[in-house]
Order: structure tokens, then C-alpha cells, then sequence
């Protein structure tokens, strides 16, 4: 179809030619002629009237072109007045409110003409102003503005701080008062100093602190978009991975929970990346690596923040800052990670949890089409970050983000939809594994019915992501095609176990919390047991023992023994021996 810039010409060019049709006609010839002579004699014309064909001429060049209707205007009219062109006193333009009475069908023409054109005006009319300001503003990405709040009261406060500190500058250890002044948590100080300039600088000054912070008060009006505009990169409303690192190091340096990771500095990186991961993995729902207002808002992220303040104990954070949880992370990453490069390959993660994954599963994870890194899919190596993910959606497959996950690696064609073929390609493997162990399979078949039966898709035949979200037994779908063990466990337990606790879904503990605990139990008292074979054994609850001294000075390491991420030790500088069995 051809553009509307391809038609402007052609409809120029049929007007020209009608131009020209009437011009080329005696009539108008005549006409013209008489008035030109008229015009050299320097009489003056004026058009008071005209006859019928000529107002039929002067409508049709009225309804098609403007300059052929300013034209007309210009023509003077005949001597004399006939009872079909009563005479004007003036012309009328196209849509005016003269009265105009004509008979024939040539009037009736000019008459249909001239009330389409007041019709056209009628309704162009403004729109009033009490109409458009009734719609309310419902938009707020930045948040809805506080109609009580007092910048100026809130910038005194601060001014009030910066006068007890020398020179009116602040320093990062100064940087608590600060926030406190701008009724911010306490964690927001780096924050605060970095958007500043403190970071450049090693201090900031009242001047430049308060103009920041006015301006952030002017445009940011609640918490998730202060914070987004504080840790954000300049001209980004988005926070991606490495916009955390400032703020995560500061909580290590400064939490009590922490204050044993002092000791151990290269395990501060090992933390931060977990934390980072944790808040993407809860946080960014979207999946593109950059967390906006929206999404923070919408997580319980900030109300973390501000309980870091407020409780001692990190590991009772056990959403994002638990180390606990890092811990269990790390240790489990290390028993796969032989050569301790901090990456594992398809064979190393076939090893977890006693090679209950299957291999079709692995070889879907390393594909890429649930890993950030691309040199995962082009090096076949899997980093710590991805680890992370992979775990946290592993032993617990009832959130919202592992459904993603594993639905992601099971839809082999990417259509949204998990078809009884795909079905079939991961549940073939399973029933390998168990003919293996001697136990007879589930046919296809049968499974396929009370899986079908288990998630009740909208469309037969047709699993979707909606489908296994509203289920609420996602898990026992997921395990049944990939997890061996597990799937093993669910067929051994009571199925109003099961019921039950799709019932209490909510109240209790999640399923990575009572991972997690139960694993960290099970480390420490591992390295209970081999402290204490070496005599060295005093707090196996402590964070940091009597063995961090034993541990520093280290030099050969059995490799069957767990790392411990509390001590201060260099991953490429382990021995094993030769000899091991």
C-alpha cells in the first residue's frame, strides 16, 4: 500500500488538472478578460454576485482547493441578478453563518457544501479546561510527592550535623549521623557519600551534600526510588550487579554479625557475590539483569536494609545478608569445584547430590538458557554466581523465580509451552535411572496422566508457566521429570503429607530455610568432628574458632576435608596427596 507521502503528489497534480479544465473553458476566459480590463482602466472591481454555473464552479473549487476558492473571490460579478443567484454583499467563505437561500439542484449543492463545514467547527471545539483537569495524575514512577514534606526543615537538620564535624566535611565514619539526619537507614551511608562525590573526594562537604540531597528530595518522592538514584550509574534509572558492591562492603565492615569476616578478607568477595545474587534472584522478576523502582518496591529488599540496623545476629536475615546460608553455598560449591578455579564443568555438577540431576538436565543448564554469562554456553564452565541460582532454585522449586528456572530448561523449543514430547525426552532418562536401581518405571503414559491430573492445565495437552505457578505442587512436577532422589522421596511419602502442606503453604519455613539449616548443622559438625580429631576442637558454633589460627598457618590440605570460608586462605594454593583413596 503506498504511503501517504506518495499520494500528496498525485492529488496535486488532479487538482492542477482541474484547474485547468475550468480555466480552459470560454466562459472563465471571457470573464478573466473583462476583468483585466477593468484592471487597466483602474476601475474598481467587486464581486457582488454571480450567476448559478459560476457559483456551481466556485463551490466544487471551494470543497477541493483553497487557491482555487481565493481566486474565485476575486472575480466581479455580472450586471445583472437573476432569481437563482440573489445578490451578496459580500462572499462567503467556506462554513460562515451568512444565510443563504437557493433553488435547483445546483443550490442545493452550495447549501449541503456550506453546512458540512459548520458541522466540521462544531465539532472541533476545545476541550474545557474544568474537563481535563478532573482526570487526576495516577502515574508515579518516582513515587507519589508527600504533600506535607518540609525540604528546607530536613536540610537544616543536616546542616545542624555538618557543623559539628571540622570544616563542615564529613567523613565516611561520619556518614552514620548523616543518614540519620536524612531520616534514612543506616546502611544508606555509602549511599549517601558516593552520590556525594565522597568517594572521589574521602570527604564530603555540607555544599555539595546538601544540593545532592535536595535534588533527590525534588525528583525522588519514597524510599525504592531514592535508593535507585543513590547507588545507580549516572543517566540510569536501574541498578544492576555491580551497583551493590559499595554498599555490601560497607555492611561487612561495619555489621556486628560480620565483624569476624575482619580477619578474612578474601572470603569478602566470596559474600558479596552471594548477596548480589540473592537480591537478583528474589528482586529482579523481570529477568534482565536490572532492577527498577517497580521491583524494589515490590520486594521486601528495603525492609531488609533497615532491619540490618536493628538486628545483631546476620543470620536471622535469612532473605539476602545471612552467612549462614553463604556458608552452605560456598561449602557446596567447593565439593564440586575440584580444581578450585571457581568453575565447574558438566561432569562436576553431575556430581551434586549424588548425581540425582540428570545428565539431559545438566546439558539444558549449561546451554545458556538460564545463566547471565554467556561463556557458560561457549566454554562449557558454570561460575559461582550461576551456582548460586542453580542451588537456590534446586531445593526450592515452590518460588515463583525457580518455576521460571526449570520451566526455562525444559522448554526445549523456547514456544512457552511444555509439550508431552518434551515431557517425554527428560522422563525417558528417569526411567534409565530407575531400571538401574531395579525398580520398575511408571510408564509414560500413566505419569504423563497424574502429572496432567497434578497441574490441571488450562489447555489439554498444553503445561504453561501460569499452569505450574497456580498449582502450588510445582516441585513434586519438577522432581518427577529430573531429580531422581527426590522424586524417589515423593513417591515413598504419605500423600496427605503432601496435601497438608500445599494447606500450610506460607506459615511455615521455606524449603531452601530448612535446606539450609539442616546442611550447616551437618558442616559444623563435620568440622567438629575432624577439629577434634586433631585436638584442636573449642566452639563448633562459633563463626570463627580456635582453628583460624590453625588454619592460617596451613600448608597441606587432605582433599576430602570441607573448606572453611571463615578462615583467611589462598583457593590456589591447596596440595592433595598423591596417594589418596
Amino acid at each position: 500500500m503506498p504511503s501517504t507521502q506518495i499520494l500528496q503528489p498525485v492529488l496535486k497534480m488532479k487538482v492542477d488538472e482541474l484547474f485547468l479544465n475550468w480555466l480552459s473553458e470560454p466562459a472563465t476566459q471571457t470573464l478573466l478578460k473583462d476583468y483585466l480590463d477593468l484592471i487597466k482602466r483602474g476601475q474598481h472591481t467587486d464581486l457582488s454576485g454571480v450567476d448559478a454555473k459560476e457559483k456551481r464552479t466556485l463551490t466544487f473549487n471551494e470543497n477541493n482547493n483553497v487557491a482555487s476558492q481565493k481566486n474565485m473571490a476575486e472575480k466581479k460579478p455580472t450586471p445583472f441578478n437573476t432569481p437563482s443567484s440573489p445578490p451578496s454583499t459580500s462572499t462567503l467563505p467556506s462554513g460562515s453563518s451568512g444565510s443563504t437561500r437557493v433553488t435547483g439542484a445546483n443550490g442545493r449543492m452550495l447549501r449541503r457544501s456550506v453546512s458540512t463545514k459548520k458541522a466540521q467547527v462544531r465539532t472541533e471545539e476545545p476541550v474545557t479546561t474544568a474537563l481535563s483537569e478532573s482526570i487526576p495524575k495516577f502515574y508515579f514512577p518516582r513515587g507519589r510527592p508527600q504533600a506535607n514534606l518540609n525540604i528546607d526543615s530536613l536540610i537544616s537538620k543536616i546542616e545542624k550535623i555538618f557543623s559539628l564535624f571540622p570544616n563542615e566535611r564529613a567523613t565516611i565514619e561520619d556518614m552514620g549521623q548523616v543518614a540519620k539526619a536524612c531520616e534514612c537507614p543506616l546502611y544508606w551511608k555509602v549511599p549517601l557519600f558516593c552520590s556525594a562525590g565522597g568517594d572521589r573526594t574521602g570527604f564530603v562537604s555540607v555544599h555539595k551534600f546538601v544540593a545532592m540531597w535536595r535534588k533527590t528530595l525534588q525528583t525522588c518522592h519514597d524510599d525504592a526510588s531514592k535508593f535507585v538514584h543513590l547507588l545507580a550509574k549516572p543517566g540510569c534509572n536501574y541498578l544492576e550487579q555491580d551497583d551493590f558492591i559499595p554498599f555490601l562492603q560497607d555492611v561487612v565492615n561495619s555489621h556486628a554479625g560480620l565483624a569476624f569476616l575482619k580477619e578474612a578478607p578474601d572470603f569478602h568477595s566470596r559474600y558479596i557475590t552471594t548477596v548480589v545474587q540473592r537480591i537478583f534472584y528474589n528482586v529482579n522478576r523481570s529477568w534482565t539483569g536490572k532492577i527498577t523502582c517497580s521491583e524494589l518496591r515490590k520486594s521486601n529488599f528495603l525492609q531488609n536494609v533497615v532491619l540490618l540496623e536493628q538486628e545483631e545476629d546476620v543470620n536471622q536475615l535469612t532473605d539476602f545478608f545471612s552467612y549462614e546460608h553463604f556458608y552452605v553455598i560456598y561449602c557446596k560449591f567447593w565439593e564440586l569445584d575440584t580444581d578450585h578455579d571457581l568453575y565447574i564443568d558438566q561432569k562436576d555438577l553431575a556430581q551434586h547430590n549424588d548425581q540425582a540431576i540428570s545428565h539431559k538436565m545438566i546439558e539444558r543448564i549449561f546451554s545458556g538458557t538460564v545463566t547471565r554469562d554467556r561463556r557458560v554456553y561457549k566454554e562449557g564452565r558454570l561460575s559461582y554466581a550461576d551456582f548460586v541460582w542453580f542451588l537456590l532454585s534446586e531445593e526450592d522449586k515452590k518460588t515463583d523465580t525457580s518455576i521460571e528456572y526449570w520451566f526455562r530448561c525444559m522448554d526445549l523449543d523456547g514456544d512457552g509451552v511444555l509439550s508431552m514430547y518434551e515431557l517425554e525426552y527428560f522422563y525417558e532418562e528417569q526411567c534409565q535411572k530407575l531400571e538401574s536401581m531395579a525398580i520398575e518405571p511408571l510408564p509414560f503414559e500413566d505419569c504423563l496422566c497424574q502429572m496432567l491430573d497434578l497441574v490441571k492445565p488450562e489447555v489439554k495437552g498444553k503445561i504453561t508457566l501460569r499452569d505450574l505457578k497456580r498449582c502450588k505442587m510445582s516441585h513434586i512436577f519438577f522432581d518427577t521429570f529430573f531429580n531422581i532422589e527426590k522424586y524417589l522421596d515423593h513417591e515413598q511419602r504419605d500423600p496427605f503429607s503432601i496435601v497438608r502442606e500445599v494447606e500450610t503453604d506460607g506459615q511455615e519455613v521455606s524449603d531452601w530455610e530448612r535446606y539450609a539449616a539442616q546442611e550447616y548443622d551437618l558442616l559444623v559438625a563435620e568440622e567438629a568432628a575432624n577439629e577434634h580429631c586433631n585436638d584442636v576442637f573449642d566452639n563448633p558454633l562459633s563463626p570463627l574458632g580456635q582453628h583460624i589460627s590453625n588454619e592460617l598457618s596451613l600448608t597441606k590440605r587432605h582433599f576430602f576435608e570441607i573448606p572453611n570460608p571463615h578462615c583467611n586462605l589462598d583457593l590456589d594454593e591447596y596440595e592433595y596427596e598423591d596417594d589418596f583413596e
